[in-house]
């Protein structure tokens, strides 16, 4: 009988032959920062009879990452928290990944990444071309949702598409003088429909209010045939110091006690009724579900192959 077990010596052993074989099987492009590029940029499945995909429109990594995350906790609770989830306390990859959902002959794409460049490559691996959208749905008008709009500053680029984004998000930032909104959304207005909570997108996407991140943040509810996924948007930036511990100040939420709120309602809501959802910023390819943990906090678990069967 073989003996199964295995030393810390014959680990770095076997360990020494892995630089030869990903050397035979050619090593991933590396990002601008030396970073590896991504393995994939789309990621397909079905939510009853609606066609899903989630799409990477770029990654970039930051650091002194707690003036973002945990701004209302301290060093050593911080550091404590991310050693306890296996992630660094001083930097984290950013990911940015709108969603495309067809639904009979509508192409709904729910924002529009940094840049038209990063989002059009996934886009087309997901089977769609920018003249394929119908209906383009800006959750809310942080530039890396709303900086996609146009390819070069003047051109749509989607050029036949409608759009659609929530009337009170709209309003607020009509009132400021905000150069990407003003450049990349406020030319569209008369193409645009505005809505509120419980408004009808296309048949089995509905609007829900989820305000705080931004003053008129906006998240959808995908129903098919009993099935449903929430398009959660930025109502957590982060699946550790953001959705885990709800309370936990972001940089980006411009009303944090709203946004905390939003998510304590929302991912209780997930958690309670076992939704899965996509977030914007999780880890791609940003599809998971919620359950609760203790003391008002969440444990985000990375769908694997639920929605693939």
């Amino acid at each position: 009988m073989t003996d199964a077990k295995l030393d810390r010596r014959a680990l770095l052993a076997a360990g020494a032959a892995l630089p030869v074989a990903a050397a035979t099987l050619g090593a991933a492009p590396a990002l601008a920062d030396g970073h590896a590029a991504p393995n994939a940029v789309k990621h397909s499945f079905k939510v009853g009879d609606l066609e899903v995909a989630t799409l990477l429109s770029g990654m970039a990594v930051r650091d002194n990452i707690q003036s973002i995350f945990g701004m209302n906790v301290s060093a050593e609770e911080f550091s404590k928290v991310s050693a306890a989830n296996f992630i660094p306390n001083d930097r984290s990859m950013f990911v940015f990944t709108p969603t495309v959902v067809k639904t009979g002959d509508e192409v709904v794409l729910f924002d529009t990444g940094l840049s038209a460049g990063g989002l059009l490559p996934a886009l087309k691996q997901a089977g769609y071309g920018p003249e394929d959208v119908t209906t383009v749905v800006i959750t809310h008008m942080h530039g890396d949702h709303i900086g996609g709009m146009t390819d070069d500053g003047v051109t749509p680029t989607y050029p036949n598409a409608k759009f659609v984004t929530g009337q009170a998000e709209y309003d607020a930032w009509a009132a400021q003088d905000n150069e990407r909104f003003n450049g990349k959304v406020r030319p569209f207005a008369e193409k645009m429909t505005f809505i509120g909570d419980g408004a009808s997108v296309a048949p089995g996407i509905t609007s829900m209010a989820a305000f705080g991140h931004t003053p008129g943040h906006m998240v959808y509810m995908i129903e098919s045939n009993g099935q449903q996924l929430v398009l959660a948007a930025d109502s957590a930036n982060h699946y550790v110091w953001s959705l885990a511990y709800p309370d936990w100040e972001v940089k980006f939420d411009m009303d944090k006690a709203a946004a905390a709120a939003t998510r304590k309602q929302l991912f209780g809501m997930l958690a309670a009724d076992k939704i899965p959802f996509v977030g914007y910023h999780m880890p791609f390819p940003g599809v998971g579900y919620v359950e609760t943990g203790g003391e008002g906090m969440f444990r985000y678990v990375p769908h694997s192959y639920q929605m693939l069967m």
